[in-house]
């Protein structure tokens, strides 16, 4: 298949390049809503403006304007305007096609059309990502678009068949790398149609049309929700990434689907490191070609890719284990970021916005394992005792005060409070006391 640079996209013979119900959006139509709205921002003061989308196809015409309008995109990532607020030294304004309240400038997505010549995308084009780090504050990303050009080759050389007239259906987000890659960049790279919707629930996806074949983007939370009651449509590729399918999962999705998942490794900062096909259990990941993985130190490990703008490679927070042919296992991760629901959890972050609440003096969170499920479990030490009613309403009031700040998935499930939060003879987290405190249900 022939594989566009991001560069040539709008260049492309006119097809049908996304669409949402019955209604097509045209390559044409999008060459025009490009033009339009870099003009607009071309008139704009400041160079770094965040994207902030429903829409997949109004996401992609938005990130094409502002590049040609050459300016940065930043994907923050989320859409919560507190946070976004948050971010004003890294930001110029917002573009959205959803209501935001927001003291910095903010272009609502209008669909207005424009003719004219699009200049050329500057050689040293980038985009911004932002991605939870083990501190806690947000990690900032530059990817160049040589970079996703190059992600977008690899993809189709190792699936470039498979994905021959496929429409590209996803349950992620493109508000992220592997949405962006994945349900934006690797479609427009093929030419192929992209879905402009998110698909959300195992209804949605046996609702669409059974006359087309899908290459599906999803994840390992979906996956495993799958009703087998329901029938699905017909995928010549389903591609899990944000971590590990358990094999119990990816035996039934397999069924459900009629393919086998394959999995993608990879992070924010590296891209793509490594698949594997989960169609045989402890299946071996296998590295993209000229991607490397070393052991630098005792269980420490970095990635040399050509997709990094470094060639210093990028340590990895993941524990690996190495097999003579070159596969590898993933053995659990060393950070203090965690998995929820496949979403990356900063549990520094969460410790951060648990001690601006008022009365807490000490804060501390982890994951919690029940019930076959993740969820967040946070111990806190307060300035003064309370009885069983006062806490309970003090609990309403902190989970009122988290929301703007944490993703659901992020948000406290379970709630321990102590006189002091135990600690080591070094004085650093005692985490086996700690996880104990959650032997009880509650």
């Amino acid at each position: 298949m022939k594989v566009l640079s991001s560069r040539d996209w709008l260049a492309a013979t006119d097809r049908v390049v996304a669409w949402q119900g019955q209604q097509q959006h045209w390559l044409s139509e999008m060459r025009q809503q490009v033009q339009a709205l870099a003009e607009k921002l071309r008139s704009q003061p400041g160079q770094h403006w965040a994207l902030c989308f429903d829409n997949s196809y109004h996401f992609t015409a938005a990130l094409l304007a502002v590049w040609y309008a050459g300016k940065t995109p930043v994907i923050p990532g989320h859409c919560r305007a507190a946070q976004l607020e948050e971010m004003a030294e890294h930001l110029d304004g917002v573009i959205s096609d959803m209501p935001l309240t927001l003291s910095m400038p903010h272009l609502r997505w209008d669909g207005a059309l424009a003719l004219g010549e699009l200049p050329a995308i500057a050689d040293d084009a980038t985009l911004v990502l932002f991605t939870s780090g083990s501190t806690g504050t947000p990690r900032r990303v530059v990817k160049s678009l040589r970079a996703l050009d190059l992600e977008a080759h690899w993809l189709a050389h190792l699936w470039g068949e498979r994905l021959q007239q496929c429409h590209v259906i996803a349950s992620v987000s493109h508000q992220h790398l592997y949405g962006l890659t994945f349900r934006i960049v690797l479609p427009m790279a093929l030419s192929l149609p992209l879905a402009a919707q998110q698909i959300f629930y195992g209804e949605q996806l046996a609702d669409q049309r059974s006359d087309r074949r899908y290459a599906f983007i999803s994840s390992p939370a979906f996956l495993r929700r799958l009703d087998p009651s329901l029938t699905a449509p017909h995928c010549a590729l389903v591609v899990s990434a944000g971590g590990a399918l358990p094999w119990p999962d990816a035996q039934q999705a397999q069924t459900a689907l009629h393919c086998a998942v394959d999995e993608i490794y990879g992070s924010t900062e590296t891209g793509v490191i490594g698949w594997r096909s989960a169609n045989i259990e402890h299946a071996a990941w296998q590295c993209f070609p000229l991607v490397t993985l070393s052991e630098q130190q005792a269980g420490q490990w970095r990635v040399f890719s050509p997709l990094l703008e470094t060639d210093e490679g990028w340590p990895l927070d993941d524990r690996i284990v190495q097999q003579p042919s070159g596969e590898f296992q993933l053995a659990g991760r060393q950070d203090r970021v965690v998995k929820i629901e496949d979403k990356r959890v900063s549990l520094s972050e969460i410790e951060r916005r648990l001690l601006a609440l008022p009365g807490v003096t000490d804060a501390a969170a982890l994951a919690i394992h029940r019930h076959g499920r993740h969820a967040i479990g946070v111990v806190l030490a307060l300035s003064e005792t309370l009885d069983a009613t006062a806490l309970s309403l003090r609990k309403k009031q902190w989970r009122s005060e988290l929301q703007p700040w944490l993703e659901p998935v992020a948000m406290p499930r379970y709630w321990r409070v102590v006189t002091t939060i135990p600690v080591t003879a070094q004085s650093k987290r005692a985490w086996p006391q700690i996880e104990e405190l959650f032997d009880v249900a509650g």
